[in-house]
């Protein structure tokens, strides 16, 4: 079974590692704020000027003057700092950011990826990516694999305008987990109830498929 987008965010906080500041871009990549291991101390960082987000408010927590970068209200953890987006564009094109989380349109095996426009459509546009794809090493994509028409969004080259090139090497899917490397996609882990052959089918750009594939686990 495809995994949901709350399980996305499970499988995505995985990549987090103990003292790491980390952006989250909007949609799914802002729910891994919800899965944060316990006992793990992360700064959560928000382009529009926020570095300490916690997870999603409660009714009784909610300020409408806190939100994080998709204008979603969010809370902050103990020691947090507001600033301007100024000062948090720096923190991104410093090479401070330790791991960004971002969601895309496509995904290719030169790690390319499209995450900002479709021709025709109206959707939210470039927002911070280009600036995080630029000053991040480490960077995770989490998307479905394939469109509502069943095409597939890990391609041989990406169609669309890129945000930006060969910066992706882990992609999460509702499918799969995946790595990127050497022009290929190398086949880590599949979704639970996830048969190897569906990732293959959904999947238009080379993949290495090895012979066992295990499981994710949560």
């Amino acid at each position: 079974m495809a995994l949901n987008r709350e399980q996305l965010a499970m499988r995505v906080a995985q990549e987090l590692s103990d003292g790491f500041y980390v952006n989250l871009g909007i949609g799914i990549p802002t729910l891994v704020a919800n899965y944060v291991p316990k006992g793990m101390e992360v700064m959560l960082q928000s382009e529009n000027g926020l570095l300490g987000m916690g997870p999603f408010p409660t009714e009784d927590d909610i300020d409408a003057d806190m939100i994080n970068a998709g204008k979603q209200t969010v809370t902050a953890v103990t020691g947090a700092s507001i600033f301007s987006s100024a000062e948090s564009f720096a923190m991104i094109r410093g090479g401070h950011v330790d791991l960004t989380v971002l969601g895309a349109f496509e995904v290719d095996v030169m790690g390319n990826i499209a995450s900002y426009m479709i021709p025709g459509k109206l959707i939210k546009g470039m927002g911070g990516a280009m600036d995080l794809v630029a000053g991040a090493d480490n960077i995770v994509v989490t998307m479905t694999h394939a469109s509502k028409h069943g095409d597939s969004k890990l391609l041989p080259q990406c169609t669309l305008p890129l945000t930006g090139a060969a910066c992706i090497k882990k992609v999460v899917t509702d499918l799969a987990y995946i790595e990127i490397a050497d022009g290929k996609f190398w086949l880590k882990e599949r979704a639970p109830g996830v048969s190897v052959d569906e990732i293959i089918q959904k999947t238009a750009g080379e993949l290495v498929v090895p012979e066992t594939v295990p499981e994710m686990s949560f």
